[in-house]
């Protein structure tokens, strides 16, 4: 299945929940869509149902595929520690994912399209994977010929959030990943257990 492009709306009141960033849309119906969406009397969700959702909230959240969700629940549990922690310290590890942290973009899609487009570099040179994974002490910038970019400029003259696992210049647009985040300080409302849970089975 490809990435997910249509209405970012409708996601968000699926899974009750801005995971696409502050939404009016979710605001003025905080339930899911549909014709039934607003029913007073609603079908309980079986475990599975309540798992797989989990999974698929992550999943739109970080904007992964199945199968590299998949890999990286893999990659999660083969490391030492709890594999649910491991699981979100990998998707916050993605290059597009440091690059919204950083202010440097106004979302993740956005971030994904900067990469892609080979605006960003790691360490001096450009990468354009977006899936590409940091390491402690990796240096993530804008391109000097990019730095002028509108859309770059606007993102972080309103960014107001920071991380304690990034350190940013804003005067470089230059960031860097200090280290691996810890579950506490990753903003996102996942159960990761559920997503356990439900590749365990």
């Amino acid at each position: 299945m490809a990435r997910y492009t249509g209405p970012k709306s409708k996601i968000a009141r699926k899974f009750r929940e801005p995971i696409f960033g502050p939404d009016k849309a979710l605001e003025k119906k905080p339930y899911a869509p549909g014709m039934h969406g607003n029913g007073k009397r609603r079908q309980k969700k079986s475990d599975y149902a309540i798992q797989l959702q989990e999974k698929q909230k992550a999943k739109y959240t970080y904007g992964i595929l199945e199968k590299q969700f998949l890999n990286l629940f893999k990659e999660a549990s083969r490391r030492s520690g709890i594999t649910g922690e491991n699981l979100l310290m990998l998707c916050e590890s993605r290059l597009d994912n440091t690059v919204f942290r950083l202010g440097i973009s106004p979302s993740r899609r956005g971030a994904r399209q900067l990469v892609s487009h080979k605006h960003v570099t790691v360490n001096g040179e450009v990468v354009n994977i977006p899936s590409y994974h940091l390491k402690p002490g990796d240096i993530v910038a804008i391109r000097e010929k990019s730095k002028s970019l509108d859309i770059v400029q606007s993102s972080i003259e309103v960014n107001t959030k920071s991380f304690p696992w990034l350190e940013f210049d804003k005067s470089a647009v230059a960031g860097k990943f200090l280290q691996s985040p810890v579950r506490e300080d990753i903003p996102e409302n996942i159960n990761t257990q559920l997503i356990v849970e439900l590749y365990s089975k």
